[in-house]
């Protein structure tokens, strides 16, 4: 039996087509994890791509590629899921690996710096919300959780809709490192972060958004096989 599941993003509704596209290659690169699977992606941001994808799939599987469980994993999706009978899986944010995988990553940059995490600040740079307590929360406890594994001489999340916003949290650090916890490369992460720390005079290295990381097709596809394991 094929099993099929749909990648799905937010996205830039003001230019929808290079996150789309992104999601595409992204779903290629975890369909090639997965023999006997069909792997689709979609944005919420271009019109009409969900419902295509979800056509050419049959009834897939959902896969919220969103780093927390909020509104648009909580409410749009599940509004947009529920009518066609689809399963919407928990995001890719909270995945028990995720933390192993953003440790290594850390670790990696780390050791290039001939840096000692005791000596060294890790700095999660997130979304926030003016509205919701998720984003926040999520970004805090990925910064503890990260902090309880590799030891950092402190760790603190800075965002970009909320207090305490990023700027006021990267000035004065010294020698950090910081981890954006976006999963695109939309307009946050490529206008909003790296103006953020440039205001705040941060010159540590800056992790890619995850949708770059080595690591995410193939944490993608063992999640959906795990899925597949309890269904």
């Amino acid at each position: 039996m094929t099993r099929t599941a749909l990648i799905v993003a937010h996205g830039s509704p003001s230019d929808p087509d290079p996150q789309e596209a992104a999601l595409t290659e992204l779903a290629a690169r975890v369909a090639a994890r997965l023999p006997g699977w069909r792997i689709g992606g979609a944005t919420l941001a271009k019109e009409g791509a969900f419902d295509a994808a979800v056509a050419d799939l049959g009834a897939p599987w959902i896969y919220p590629y969103f780093m927390a469980r909020g509104y648009f994993t909580k409410k749009v999706l599940a509004e947009r899921a529920a009518p066609l009978g689809l399963r919407v899986l928990e995001p890719f944010g909270t995945e028990a690996s995720l933390i192993a995988s953003a440790a290594q990553a850390l670790r990696r940059t780390l050791s290039e710096k001939g840096w000692d995490a005791a000596q060294t600040t890790l700095l999660i740079a997130a979304h926030g919300s003016a509205v919701s307590r998720t984003s926040a929360e999520s970004a805090r406890d990925f910064a503890a959780a990260l902090n309880g594994v590799l030891g950092f001489a402190e760790a603190r999340a800075g965002y970009v809709e909320e207090p305490p916003f990023l700027r006021d949290q990267a000035e004065g650090l010294g020698q950090a490192i910081c981890l954006p916890q976006f999963a695109l490369n939309a307009g946050h992460m490529l206008e909003d972060v790296p103006e953020a720390l440039s205001a705040a005079g941060f010159e540590g290295p800056v992790l890619p958004a995850f949708i770059d990381w080595p690591e995410t097709p193939e944490l993608i596809a063992r999640s959906l096989e795990q899925q597949a394991a309890l269904a």
